[in-house]
């Protein structure tokens, strides 16, 4: 149960990213999509890792860390690609 509310979190997380993170990132919506699923799982693990229970419910924490997981995934992204946001 705990995936699927993780990547439920990682659509919303996702567009919140993007919104947030400054320049044009140049990802369609699937891209959107998959960014955020991928960024609400590392922000989830880097959570859990400084000792944070793992969430299994839609609550307003939940969401901050998987949109600052989506922000740490994005910046990687770009930085790995060398893409200039």
């Amino acid at each position: 149960m705990g995936i699927l509310v993780w990547a439920v979190l990682g659509l919303i997380a996702g567009a919140i990213a993007r919104a947030i993170y400054p320049g044009h990132q140049g990802l369609g919506i699937l891209g959107t999509m998959v960014l955020g699923i991928i960024g609400a799982f590392v922000g989830g693990f880097l959570y859990s890792l400084i000792g944070g229970s793992s969430a299994i419910a839609l609550t307003i924490p939940s969401v901050i860390v998987a949109v600052i997981g989506a922000i740490v995934t994005l910046f990687v992204y770009y930085a790995v690609t060398k893409r200039t946001a």
